[in-house]
């Protein structure tokens, strides 16, 4: 049997289910600026955007716990709970988990966006490291020019 909240704890609930939406609401902005930061050119305020990830995600954490310690212990099923108990808040949670969802993806997109990038630098490193590598040694001990290895040439793919 699910006991019906009072009105001052309903009020209570809703409110925070109100900002949890609200918050996964800034979360999907944030994750889609930083998906436009790293399909740009100008990945430095990847940073400030990650301390943002980390906070808003920290607030969510908190409101969804804070949610959870409104219903009976026990409760598995939100929506039915919200049927019954307080059926004003059943859109609000509908939107707050296709928000979840939502944040889900494009945090999965960013992740592999992120991967790419990764992977870019690397082999621009690795080019040009190469390059270091083959001119470093540009004459030999009997002072005559060094032939370059059969490696890539700066600027090749």
């Amino acid at each position: 049997m699910t006991a019906k909240p009072s009105p001052a704890s309903a009020t209570d609930f809703l409110s925070n289910l109100n900002d949890e939406c609200a918050t996964l609401k800034a979360f999907v902005v944030l994750l889609e600026d930083e998906q436009r930061t790293l399909l740009g050119q100008h990945t430095e305020e990847l940073l400030s955007l990650a301390d943002a990830k980390i906070q808003l995600a920290n607030k969510v954490a908190t409101l969804s716990a804070a949610r959870r310690r409104f219903l009976p212990e026990g409760t598995r099923d939100m929506a039915e709970w919200l049927k019954k108990n307080a059926p004003q808040g059943l859109p609000t949670w509908h939107e707050a988990r296709q928000l979840a969802a939502q944040v889900q993806r494009l945090n999965q997109t960013n992740g592999e966006l992120i991967q790419i990038k990764l992977r870019y630098n690397q082999q621009a490193l690795g080019v040009l490291y190469g390059a270091v590598q083959s001119t470093a040694g540009l004459y030999g001990a009997d002072g005559q020019p060094n032939q370059p290895s059969a490696s890539r040439t700066l600027g090749s793919v």
